[in-house]
């Protein structure tokens, strides 16, 4: 790792404003459930110029990327910019990460990235009728790989895609989906493969380009976020307007062009992603949802809105029993409130958080929602 590398890293994330106050190690998930993982310590290695051992640090790839820390930062150190080009510059010398799921979800994207053909719309029957040519496109981002790679969990992700294009519908937009679209790339650019992520960008705005949308919908927080606030730091601007699902529901809501009815469920509580929520600052939408629908109650949780626990392992790396639990306290957590079902508006949520459910040691009085499962599941008409 050359010393001019470590430079741009100390400059571009502020690192060297660190005033070593442990704020981020304090607030850090992964570093309540280990006590040698420290976010301070990381970047206190890197202005000390401990090359070497960065680049065989495995603390590196602990950061669920969260970015609660960076929110808590008094110095404003950029701890997720940091983890990343650390990231990146590690990478050069090896590629021998702790991948999750037997590296099955990279090697889809490396796949995905050389522009192989795709059959990733058949899931789309005559009853979703989506059009061809439309204002709308419904991004699915990775839903119908999630779908296969996941069955043992019992969870269906495509039902979040099938689900969305039933809202959308209902909502009075007929929008279309394409077959050429490929993964956002997040996680090839958390796992330090900068390269190939550049290439999905590319893809993805060539695409939309081509479909001729004005607006986009994401079912996905970290598709919405990253081709919002990444992308143009490497393609440009996209042109268009990028909105989750959620935010499209309360504004139809709020406008009467949709209606919930009751649910059998009635005491819900909520899980905000962090790429929604502190990503993104969308907190009101779907809580927004949650209260139209009548007769329910919406329970606050600890530790909610931009202090919220990250539901576990980032970018497909790093699943280990530090990550499990960390998501066994947040069910804990969502038991608590009394709360019947715990909904969250993220497919990342919803597969982590269903693992941690499955696992054979545990037994948690609360069942989990995709809240589009929801809104699909209480619309009128």
């Amino acid at each position: 790792m050359g010393k001019s590398n470590i430079d741009e890293i100390i400059k571009k994330t502020n690192a060297s404003l660190c005033i070593d106050c442990g704020e981020c190690t304090g607030s850090c998930p992964v570093s309540r459930v280990n006590v040698h993982y420290s976010p301070r310590l990381s970047v206190e290695k890197l202005l000390l110029g401990y090359f070497n051992e960065i680049k065989n640090d495995d603390d590196i790839w602990s950061c669920l990327t969260c970015g609660l820390c960076s929110v808590r930062c008094p110095s404003d150190v950029d701890y997720l910019e940091f983890i990343r080009l650390a990231r990146k510059e590690i990478r050069k010398y090896t590629n021998q990460l702790n991948y999750s799921h037997n590296r099955i979800l990279q090697k889809t994207m490396e796949i995905m990235v050389q522009g192989q053909s795709q059959n990733r719309t058949d899931w789309i029957n005559k009853d979703l009728r989506v059009s061809k040519k439309s204002q709308y496109l419904f991004f699915t981002g990775c839903l119908p790989y999630f779908e296969v790679i996941f069955e043992h969990l019992n969870i269906h992700p495509l039902d979040t895609a099938r689900n969305t294009i039933k809202i959308i519908k209902k909502i009075g937009i007929k929008p279309m989906v394409r077959n050429d679209e490929v993964c956002c790339g997040k996680d090839l650019l958390y796992n330090g493969d900068e390269d190939n992520f550049v290439k999905f960008a590319k893809l993805n705005k060539k695409m939309i380009k081509e479909s001729g949308a004005k607006k986009i919908i994401f079912s996905c927080p970290e598709c919405l976020q990253t081709m919002k606030e990444i992308y143009p730091q490497y393609v440009g601007k996209m042109n268009v307007e990028l909105i989750h699902i959620t935010q499209l529901v309360d504004e139809a809501l709020q406008k009467e062009k949709l209606h919930l009815d009751s649910s059998k469920t009635k005491k819900f509580t909520y899980q905000d992603p962090c790429a929604l929520g502190r990503g993104l600052e969308i907190y009101d939408a779907p809580r927004n949802i949650i209260k139209n629908i009548p007769e329910s109650e919406l329970l606050p949780m600890e530790r909610e809105r931009e202090d919220s626990i990250c539901c576990g392992p980032s970018a497909w790396i790093s699943c280990t029993n530090y990550t499990k639990r960390i998501q066994f306290v947040r069910l804990g957590q969502a038991e608590k409130t009394g709360a019947q079902v715990l909904v969250t508006a993220c497919p990342k949520c919803t597969i982590h958080l269903s693992c941690a459910l499955s696992a054979d040691d545990v037994d948690y009085n609360i069942k989990l929602m995709d809240i589009t499962t929801l809104i699909a599941e209480t619309m009128k008409g």
